[in-house]
């Protein structure tokens, strides 16, 4: 069972560690490429600034964003801006957050994210930590995947391999840890199935498209290719 205010402080630490990186930073360093194609870091720090509004909205019974172009458009917009601007809308903006998930609510119910994806609300405190979390590796400040916490590799790995299980395009594929941890997903495409073995943060890299890949172990056939996220 989803523990909401257990991910809620993981939510509060992950933000800490962001904010203290991202203080070490400078203008300079804020307009300079992410580790995300096409991304400054700059374009990062303000995804997550919206981020944390669009998650409000949606435990408030509020469309997640106005449209696409809205979301796109608020990026690229808060994108250039200098360190401190970035710094106070990330801390606002996560406060803002929290205060809203921390509210009395009805933890089971249904919300809808965007294009149409739906959850248990309870869920929406680890999605916000996956994106602090897995953004604050896109920086490339030096905190990497294997840097994230164990508990966290885990649990998004096994969110991943769900978000993945039947797609039509990922044929059946298990991915095995050294100490014995194992993710099914894929399943929908046709052909054998294959097994990926690889360190935890690893297997992470490849079901989140961090990295390619290179670094894992495949039997009975080629490593398969994901859809974005």
């Amino acid at each position: 069972m989803t523990d909401h205010a257990r991910d809620l402080e993981a939510v509060r630490e992950a933000t800490d560690r962001l904010l203290s990186a991202t203080g070490t930073m400078d203008d300079g360093a804020v307009a300079e490429p992410s580790l995300l194609p096409g991304w400054s870091r700059g374009h990062v720090l303000a995804h997550l600034s919206r981020n944390a509004d669009a998650l409000v909205n949606v435990l408030q019974g509020r469309p997640m964003y106005a449209n696409s172009e809205t979301r796109d458009a608020d990026i690229e917009r808060g994108a250039s801006r200098p360190l401190a601007g970035q710094l106070a809308d990330l801390r606002a903006s996560g406060a803002a957050f929290l205060a809203a998930a921390e509210a009395p609510t009805d933890w089971s119910r249904t919300v809808t994210l965007r294009n149409g994806v739906t959850d248990s609300a309870s869920r929406i405190p680890f999605r916000r930590w996956a994106e602090v979390e897995l953004h604050h590796v896109d920086l490339g400040v030096g905190y990497g995947l294997e840097d994230l916490p164990e508990e966290f590799v885990i649990r998004e790995n096994d969110f991943l391999a769900e978000r993945f299980a039947g797609h039509p395009g990922v044929v059946p594929t298990t991915a095995v840890t050294e100490d014995g941890r194992l993710w099914t997903t894929g399943g929908g495409a046709e052909g054998a199935a294959v097994t990926v073995r690889g360190t935890a943060p690893g297997i992470l890299g490849w079901l989140c498209g961090r990295r390619d890949g290179s670094a894992l172990t495949v039997t009975g056939g080629s490593l398969p290719p994901l859809p974005p996220l």
